[in-house]
């Protein structure tokens, strides 16, 4: 069953359209298919000038160019998979902090609801300032539109939402529901979640240096128009074809480059999942909840008793 299924699957991402690269590179790749079409009329048609160049050249340079394309991928996927490693942080310091929150403060179920709801918004409004949305329907789902409304008119969300979580812990000290060694410990989980966000912050605005692509994709462009020159005394009338054979890897990876480098984006094929990982940890803070509420009335029923 197990071979079947993975045997399937490797048919349909073979012919997998959809978070493919492919509608995005295909008209370039068509683009240097004319230019090797229109390099071999001028070859059939000219007879006084000599067209064709040694292959040798464009082995090395396609050495190189592989290379270069290998590390810019790279590249990309560090950011990508760093964004990824930040936002798992994000979501154990979420959880951290309700449960801390939840044992260590207030026994209020009206107080212990409002905590884990304002820790629930936190991911949402996170992911949203990353991408730089302010509509949040999930924000209005958990606190009403009023706060939704002050979360989205604040100049930076996640900070308004970590501020009103730094509130309510202040709070509960300063009723004496809460100590200061069990508020400095819940306090230090509620940092770290802006810590998290700092370094998705950095990801955001600090892309790859503009002149390293510029230069690979001259390469590239180079590489691809000289190639039918290399390849008319090679294939003849299939230079076209070959050319595009060869440009849509090339050109593939260069864009699975830029598509890694944005791992926030929407628009990008590679996002992260963010959308499902904001969603995943509301649902584990209300499973958190619901026990510790479960426990504090079974508590109270056996006192009673």
């Amino acid at each position: 069953m197990t071979t079947l299924t993975e045997r399937n699957r490797f048919w349909s991402e073979v012919f997998a359209i959809r978070g493919s690269v492919t509608p995005r590179v295909l008209p370039r790749v068509l683009t240097f298919g004319a230019i090797a079409t229109f390099i071999w009329i001028a070859n059939e048609l000219t007879h006084e000038f000599d067209f064709h160049l040694a292959v040798a050249p464009y082995e090395v340079a396609g050495a190189v160019l592989g290379l270069l394309l290998v590390l810019r991928t790279n590249a990309g996927y560090d950011r990508w998979w760093e964004a990824r490693k930040l936002w798992g942080g994000i979501v154990n310091q979420s959880r951290n902090l309700a449960i801390s929150g939840l044992n260590y403060g207030p026994n209020d179920p009206a107080w212990q609801a409002g905590f884990v709801r304002w820790v629930a918004v936190f991911p949402h409004v996170a992911r949203c300032s990353l991408r730089g949305e302010s509509d949040i329907p999930e924000v209005a789902a958990l606190l009403g539109n009023d706060e939704s409304s002050r979360i989205a008119a604040a100049g930076h969300m996640p900070i308004f939402v970590a501020m009103k979580l730094a509130k309510l812990l202040s709070q509960a000290v300063a009723e004496g529901r809460m100590d200061r060694m069990s508020f400095l410990q819940v306090d230090k989980e509620r940092a770290s979640l802006i810590d998290h966000l700092g370094g998705c912050e950095r990801i955001l605005k600090t892309p790859l240096p503009r002149v390293y692509y510029i230069k690979i994709r001259r390469f590239i462009f180079l590489f691809l128009v000289a190639l039918p020159f290399a390849l008319l005394d090679k294939v003849g009338g299939l230079t076209p074809l070959v050319t595009m054979f060869v440009a849509y890897p090339i050109l593939s990876l260069d864009q699975i480059g830029i598509e890694l480098q944005h791992p926030f984006s929407t628009r990008k094929l590679g996002h992260l999942p963010l959308d499902q990982i904001s969603r995943s940890i509301e649902n584990n803070l209300n499973d958190v909840l619901r026990l510790i509420q479960e426990e504090t009335q079974q508590t109270s029923t056996e006192k009673s008793v």
